[in-house]
């Protein structure tokens, strides 16, 4: 459909770009009412905004490229989740302290960390990552620390050891050979053990961790400890 919409916008209402946030001229928007966004033909930094009406070209922030999800600023996307299709942009960053681009996820160190540096408008913010996550720089995005096993100590991250083993009558056995174990003074999340590191499991909204059965349940049918947990 925008694709459809693109093709109105470009060859009825004849619209013109010049470079690089050069001028366009055109006689009216395909839609009338609301907002819509259509990508440019050549550059993958720009786009076509139509607001009630009103037409305008729009360039991305540093460090953003048009993809019509806009998940991130104003229709735009980090450079690095893009598909251009060939379209061209402009790859100059302009760089702050702590960012590299004016809009980007960057980490905080090479080392192992459970935080990393998000910018916006060239002011890097430090984020946390979840519990029992480390940052990825791979993904731009927090991951398991055994996925990470060249940088993390993934028993130093979650803070559990993995048994070699485990009682055959124990509830953990019937997960074998991803065990489970509940997470002391913690009735929202469980450690499973994935081929001899562990991962801590948040359960979902609404839902406690019972020891007994070592799943996530509803808050009233879990074991007494943390029935009261979620209501």
């Amino acid at each position: 459909m925008q694709q459809k919409s693109l093709c109105i916008l470009l060859v009825l209402f004849g619209v013109i770009a010049q470079g690089h946030g050069g001028p366009i001229q055109t006689s009216e928007c395909p839609e009338k009412i609301g907002e819509q966004a259509y990508a440019h033909t050549e550059r993958c930094d720009q786009f076509f905004l139509c607001t009630n009406g009103t037409l305008t070209l729009e360039t991305c922030e540093n460090g953003l490229l048009f993809d019509g999800k806009g998940s991130v600023h104003n229709h735009c996307n980090y450079n690095w989740a893009v598909d251009c299709k060939g379209r061209k942009w402009d790859p100059t960053p302009i760089t702050t302290p702590g960012c590299d681009y004016q809009f980007g996820i960057y980490p905080v160190s090479k080392e192992c960390t459970t935080t990393y540096i998000k910018c916006a408008f060239g002011e890097p913010i430090e984020q946390e990552c979840d519990a029992g996550l480390a940052y990825d720089d791979r993904i731009h995005g927090c991951n398991w620390p055994d996925q990470l096993l060249d940088i993390c100590n993934p028993e130093a991250v979650v803070g559990f050891k993995c048994p070699t083993k485990v009682d055959s009558g124990s509830p953990a056995a019937r997960f074998w050979p991803f065990p489970r174990f509940p997470v002391q003074g913690d009735c929202h999340r469980l450690i499973t053990c994935v081929e001899g590191y562990p991962r801590l499991i948040t359960c979902g909204e609404d839902k406690v961790f019972d020891e007994n059965t070592l799943t996530c349940e509803d808050a009233e049918y879990a074991s007494s400890k943390c029935n009261n947990f979620g209501k």
